[in-house]
């Protein structure tokens, strides 16, 4: 019986390249699970993979939002679990391939999603545009500590659902939170990670080519379909400080150089994410048989799971 493999980790170590040798070599097809991978036209500073370069092998979760619209990790949700188990129907393995860490664990973990009400999701929203992320954060410290601890005080969203769920369920908003259990479908999940001074380098060189191949001019593009307007894709790294620069709020080497630094908190944080998750099984993106280790795992985690 055929499994779907999750392939997950930080940016930049090489999930893309071993997902498509996982999905070439296991008759496999790719479900996306990068959120800012969902837009259309973000294919530059979402490192995308160009359409000739994914080997004939069906992708899903590219390309289905504009970027006017909100990623939603309760729509993707169903969409990416409609994918899989379209995929396991037709006899072939889904390869679930991305770094985006509520979007895995709501996927692998079947999140059941608290209530939301447009009323107090308004009430709170409008405190973050009049008075700023401070005072949201604020609010939410007074509400759950633990979730303005663990929340970062620039991501306003994030801190808006919090206080949403806190209100409405009247308990801390990480009780909502999905439990680490047995994967969805028995899912082999492996992480791939490099060293820290190699994948700064590695981001250091992808951030640079990102510029160089037109990223100050697919944002200029997207600004005619309606990128300011967007909640999510406007804030996504890379995009926010090219925009920052079109407003002339700073030069373009400090814009590449926030965009450096964004993608690093980032990695950080996706790599403290996955860590503590004891279904990943890791491998090293730098292995020279990096498909033959992947696929050692594999097997391991299946045999053990007899």
């Amino acid at each position: 019986m055929r499994v779907p493999i999750a392939v997950v980790g930080p940016t930049a170590t090489g999930k893309s390249d071993l997902g498509l040798d996982l999905a070439a070599r296991l008759d496999g097809e790719i479900v996306n699970i990068d959120a800012m991978q969902l837009y259309r036209g973000m294919d530059i500073g979402t490192a995308k993979l160009p359409v000739a370069e994914r080997r004939g092998i069906p992708h899903h979760q590219l390309d289905v939002l504009e970027v006017t619209e909100t990623a939603s990790v309760a729509t993707y949700q169903r969409a990416a679990a409609a994918d899989v188990e379209d995929i396991l129907a037709r006899g072939r393995t889904p390869i679930i391939v991305g770094g985006s860490m509520m979007y895995v664990q709501a996927l692998l973990d079947e999140w059941e999603f608290p209530a939301t009400d447009p009323v107090v999701r308004a009430r709170w929203e409008q405190m973050l545009a009049e008075q700023g992320v401070a005072a949201v954060h604020a609010a939410l410290r007074a509400a759950d500590p633990v979730a303005a601890a663990t929340i970062l005080p620039t991501d306003g969203r994030r801190m808006v659902r919090a206080l949403e769920v806190v209100e409405l369920t009247g308990r801390p908003f990480a009780a909502s939170a999905p439990t680490i259990g047995a994967p969805r479908w028995d899912t082999v999940v492996l992480g791939v990670d490099r060293d820290t001074a190699e994948l700064d380098a590695r981001i250091e060189r992808r951030t640079a080519l990102m510029f160089e191949t037109g990223l100050v001019e697919e944002v200029r593009g997207l600004l005619e379909h309606g990128l300011r307007e967007g909640v999510t894709a406007r804030r996504a790294i890379g995009y926010a400080q090219v925009l920052a620069y079109l407003d002339d709020e700073y030069d373009l080497n400090h814009a590449m150089e926030r965009t450096l630094i964004g993608t690093r908190r980032y990695v950080r944080r996706q790599r403290s994410w996955f860590r503590r998750d004891p279904r990943v099984r890791w491998v090293d993106g730098a292995e020279p048989d990096l498909l033959g280790a992947a696929l050692r795992q594999i097997d391991n985690t299946e045999r053990n799971s007899l």
